[in-house]
Formats: C-alpha cells, sequence, structure tokens
C-alpha cells in the first residue's frame, strides 16, 4: 500500500478582521512564520492552523477548534496574564473538568471561533501528582 504516513493536518480558521486575529493568535501564544495577504501559518509545538482573510458569519460562528497540550493550567495562566478577554473583547471560561476525561478552558477568538483548550484529566492528576512529590523531596 506504500508509505500513508501523515506530517501535518491543519484547519482553515476563518477572521473577520485578519489584522487583529494575527495578533490574538500571537498572544494566545501561537508562532507565525508565515504570512501572505490573506493567509497565515500558526503553530504551537506540534498544533498548526491556518489563518484565512474569510469571513461568513454562519460559518465563523459554528467553528470550534480543540487543541489538547501537557499542561492546561500554564495555559491557562498564560491566558491570565495576556488579559485577551479585556484586550479583545472576547469570551474566556476558566479551565473546568469535562465529563468526556478533558480538562478544559474555552476562548473566542475575535471573529467568533471557539477554541477548547485542555488536557487529559488523567496527565493533569499525574502532573499534580508529580508536583506534590517534587515539593515534599
Amino acid at each position: 500500500m506504500g508509505n500513508m504516513a501523515t506530517i501535518e493536518n491543519k484547519a482553515f480558521v476563518p477572521s473577520k478582521d485578519f489584522e487583529l486575529s494575527k495578533r490574538f493568535y500571537a498572544d494566545l501564544g501561537f508562532e507565525m512564520p508565515w504570512s501572505s495577504e490573506d493567509m497565515a501559518y500558526f503553530h504551537a509545538s506540534g498544533s498548526s492552523f491556518l489563518l484565512q482573510r474569510f469571513y461568513v458569519k454562519e460559518h465563523a460562528d459554528n467553528f470550534m477548534m480543540h487543541m489538547l497540550v501537557e499542561d492546561v493550567e500554564s495555559w491557562w495562566r498564560h491566558v491570565s496574564a495576556q488579559q485577551l478577554g479585556t484586550k479583545y473583547g472576547v469570551r474566556i471560561t476558566p479551565p473546568d473538568d469535562r465529563p468526556w476525561g478533558i480538562r478544559d478552558f474555552t476562548v473566542d477568538d475575535p471573529t467568533g471561533v471557539l477554541w477548547r483548550i485542555g488536557q487529559s484529566i488523567e496527565s493533569a492528576e499525574q502532573a499534580a501528582a508529580g508536583d506534590a512529590q517534587n515539593a515534599r523531596a
């Protein structure tokens, strides 16, 4: 069957205000190694997406991204320190344990795209146990 290995999977994320969205994603914690007039490539570790100068309200209002991270609390501290809610007028909800086994928080981007940033609860519990063990050592 040949080599069917994949390299990367990227979503095309809409933006109502392309320049504002680029600043938002940089503040959120993504790097932008490439940009043109109509598209920008963003990544953080192994996660990436293409921000596009494209907006249809119905599409943007129903667009969601989920990013699994190693340490959701570190991401939450970063988002809180950046004051994205105040700076960009977006909705942010604090981390919570979900019944599907993920601890996550949500961030709406300036276009209305909903991001869920989280980690598996098992990983979070293991990290907390490791922190407690390190504190005793």
